[in-house]
């Protein structure tokens, strides 16, 4: 499998965000029942922002999981102000692949 950091970039206090937050967590979720989501959440030191990691297949490619995430609402309803898509090397994980 490969791996994906997925950082997004916005506002704490971002009201746009708020409002598609369930459209967001909706497709996340339908992610996670297929096995790609491994973790996502928002970050907590009051910034802003969130961290996903995703797993696809070891053919995958940055620009597979660009792809893949260009369906989230966040991005689809430019919510967004930023976002980074890092392939990840989890070299001690508990993830079982």
């Amino acid at each position: 499998m490969n791996y994906f950091a997925v950082l997004y970039h916005y506002a704490a206090d971002s009201e746009r965000i708020a409002a598609i937050r369930p459209e967001h967590r909706e497709f996340l979720g339908e992610l996670l029942n297929q096995g790609i989501v491994v973790g996502s959440g928002p970050y907590t030191d009051g910034n802003g922002g969130a961290l996903i990691i995703i797993r696809l297949p070891e053919s995958a490619t940055a620009e597979d999981a660009a792809e893949l995430m260009d369906r989230d609402p966040f991005h689809l309803k430019g919510a967004l102000s930023g976002r980074d898509i890092r392939p990840w090397n989890p070299v001690l994980n508990i993830f079982g692949d």
